[in-house]
């Protein structure tokens, strides 16, 4: 059974399958899911990602349902394993957002029915497929396109790394010691056949074709605020950092932080599109469910 928990998990073609699948006119699509439902499990809460991820199910046809941690509270009523066998009783497919991607792999692990990982603090595949459409929307494809990432080396972080080379592109990562990829990942990073490298200062952020960042306290981050906010103050992305990649556009997975790990002027700007890629949620989310529901058969 396939499941998607991370960008490796699909193959170059297998990707460029999906994007060509999210890239449809919503109204020419099938209705692959009709009389389907889709469970929604949120252990932490997200407007871009449950509006997306409900919208791609309706538009296929299926029936999209909210299942909040207090209704089902993984590990304290019932393992993970056995949330996902009784989930898979009455929905086609479970997508989950979570904290820690080990109890995605765990509920992926019984087979009961396909998991899409909607965010875990391993990886968020489907925003790095919604980055990568809004890239090709721009310059027409990923390949040879050099994107640099700015600040923590997060979950967001390595999906894009994994997804841009992937395809084709280049990646850079400029982040202050203690906040690039742990061994670990850099590890699982190199297996996946990824290609990327770090710059050590904000002003070696140049030549790029696009200039990405996050917030630097996520969820569950916030007890270390203040120390994140001093380590990563200089590597805010404003005015004059963009200025130095003439031709970049500027990308945010938001929620953004204004005045923190970017300005106003730039998420503002005329070369910002944060709401393009806002958008490309949605057609990310249904290319991955159109995808699956392909390859595994109805």
């Amino acid at each position: 059974m396939r499941h998607l928990l991370e960008i490796d998990d699909l193959t170059v073609d297998e990707l460029r399958a999906v994007l060509e699948l999210a890239g449809r006119d919503p109204a020419s699509v099938p209705n692959l899911l009709t009389g389907l439902g889709v469970a929604c499990y949120f252990a932490k809460p997200s407007s871009r990602t449950r509006n997306s991820t409900e919208m791609a199910v309706v538009q296929l046809g299926g029936h999209p349902m909210y299942i909040g941690d207090d209704e089902v509270r993984i590990d304290e009523r019932e393992s993970a394993e056995d949330v996902a066998r009784t989930l898979a009783c009455y929905h086609r497919i479970i997508c989950a957002r979570v904290f820690s991607h080990e109890t995605l792999v765990r509920m992926a692990s019984v087979d009961a029915a396909p998991v899409v990982n909607l965010l875990s603090d391993a990886g968020h595949p489907l925003q790095a497929i919604a980055d990568v459409l809004t890239i090709e929307a721009e310059f027409g494809s990923v390949r040879d396109r050099h994107v640099i990432y700015v600040g923590d080396c997060n979950n967001v972080a390595r999906s894009l790394t994994l997804a841009v080379a992937t395809l084709g592109g280049r990646m850079s990562l400029a982040a202050p010691a203690g906040y690039r990829f742990s061994d670990v990942n850099t590890g699982r990073l190199a297996a996946a056949g990824a290609d990327f490298g770090y710059l050590d200062r904000p002003d070696d952020v140049q030549d790029a074709d696009v200039v990405y960042t996050d917030t630097w306290v996520s969820m569950g981050q916030e007890r270390d605020r203040d120390r994140r906010l001093r380590d990563l103050q200089e590597f805010q992305v404003d005015e004059a950092m963009l200025e130095r990649n003439p031709s970049a556009i500027f990308l945010h997975c938001l929620p953004a932080h204004r005045g923190e790990e970017v300005t106003d002027g730039v998420l503002d700007g005329e070369r910002s599109r944060i709401w393009v890629q806002t958008a490309q949620r949605l057609h990310a989310v249904r290319g991955v469910l159109h995808w699956l529901v392909d390859s595994e058969g109805r």
